[in-house]
């Protein structure tokens, strides 16, 4: 399968500290399955309404995870882009995301690393309302 690239290649030397891109993506219920398929993690909380009734959420919620992890389609795609190599990845999940929520994955630059080409990012995710609901930071390596 051939994935095209969302835009063309940037080199180490092209990205500055404060550079910023996003992802937007709606969560849908399909893809809370797929998640939970994908990675074996059957919580009820992402799966069993009844059972989501009788937690805090009241429904059910994407997996943490499934939120966090649009932020590497922004870092494999966008910025750095192509030929970044994923080192570390913290997260805080602050609040819940729900079926039909739609979320963007926000990244910038904060600092660089010339002898290594490494690269740390902010990382954030925003709902549709424009609350953080996941915060952290980033390390990649680039070509």
């Amino acid at each position: 399968m051939k994935i095209k690239v969302i835009k063309e290649e940037l080199l180490y030397e092209d990205i500055q500290i404060g550079d910023k891109d996003s992802f937007t993506k709606t969560i849908s219920e399909y893809d809370i399955v797929q998640f939970a398929r994908l990675t074996g993690d059957f919580n009820p909380v992402h799966l069993d309404q009844e059972y989501a009734k009788q937690t805090p959420f009241k429904e059910r919620i994407a997996h943490g995870i499934l939120s966090g992890s649009i932020i590497s389609t922004v870092l494999g795609m966008r910025l750095p882009g192509p030929n970044t190599i994923y080192l570390s990845q913290n997260f805080k999940f602050l609040a819940p995301v729900k079926i039909g929520d739609t979320i963007q994955a926000n990244v910038e630059v904060i600092e660089k690393r010339d002898d290594k080409k490494i690269i740390k990012l902010k990382t954030q995710v925003m709902n549709q309302h424009m609350e953080l609901v996941v915060d952290g930071e980033a390390v990649v390596m680039k070509k």
